[in-house]
């Protein structure tokens, strides 16, 4: 059942009306009392997986492998060097998640979204709360992997802090372009291609391996995964290695975000409005 915040709202207009109310918190407040009984042994094993990364290959491959080279210049330990990584695949895979698998639930099982649409809440309302519910998940990961980091000396710079944000960026772009892929899917079956797009990003976004070491057309086409300038963002504020790339990193995001929400809201009011 959807809060009373959503049912007392005033009905949904025409022209910008129809596709936003200002009210995405009521489909975060209504996320938040499902999740009372979700499993939450689901959401600790999302928190546990980079801890287990980075303590099997951080900490135990540590000693083989030795100071490594970010793209930056900078020398760091291998620690230091994938913990940044690790807590921007760790932001991905909460943000994903929930904008991807509960998503595609709600749409093409639970029906949720056709009865919150009925209320006064429009399509960008439902998606701006969904991501938003999801960029909670991500936040809550960080948020822990950022204590991990700091307990083991791994934040090499007073800029480490800003790693926050930068998480809440990534995470951001990832729930907003996941719920607009997710929401052309119509069988669980579809939703293993997410699966076979997260791996290789996650293997070969200079996340576990610099870049340096793949040949230049390689080098190419790990730039254009978005988990790559996910972990060079964060690896640059965690490492002190400032660049005017960062720029960049932040603004591919941005367009991530806004394509995803687009995208995303677009598709809703097509499927249940129009």
């Amino acid at each position: 059942m959807m809060p009373s915040t959503v049912e007392d709202a005033a009905p949904r207009g025409g022209g910008v009306n129809a596709l936003w109310a200002g009210n995405p918190w009521a489909v975060v407040q209504r996320g938040l009392i499902a999740a009372r009984s979700s499993s939450w042994v689901v959401i600790l094993s999302g928190f546990f997986e980079p801890v287990f990364y980075l303590a099997s290959m951080g900490l135990g491959l540590q000693s083989l492998v030795g100071d490594v080279q970010t793209s930056a210049g900078t020398t760091v330990s291998y620690a230091a060097f994938i913990a940044p990584a690790l807590l921007a695949v760790s932001a991905m895979n909460g943000a994903i998640y929930d904008s991807t698998w509960n998503v595609f639930f709600k749409l093409n099982y639970g029906k949720l979204y056709e009865g919150m649409l009925a209320t006064s809440l429009g399509p960008l309302d439902v998606a701006f709360g969904e991501i938003l519910y999801a960029l909670l998940r991500g936040l809550l990961y960080a948020c822990g992997f950022m204590i991990i980091m700091q307990l083991f000396g791994l934040n090499l710079a007073p800029t480490a802090i800003l790693a926050l944000p930068a998480v809440l960026l990534v995470a951001f772009g990832f729930a907003s372009l996941g719920m607009a892929v997710t929401s052309y899917m119509k069988t669980f079956q579809h939703m293993d291609w997410i699966n076979i797009v997260l791996l290789p990003m996650f293997l070969f976004s200079a996340t576990l391996y610099p870049i340096a070491i793949y040949p230049q057309w390689i080098q190419g086409v790990i730039m254009a995964f978005p988990l790559w300038h996910g972990v060079e963002l964060i690896r640059a504020l965690t490492t002190g290695a400032y660049s005017t790339a960062m720029i960049w990193h932040v603004l591919y995001y941005v367009v991530m975000i806004v394509v995803g929400l687009v995208f995303t809201t677009t598709r809703l009011r097509s499927l249940f409005l129009d």
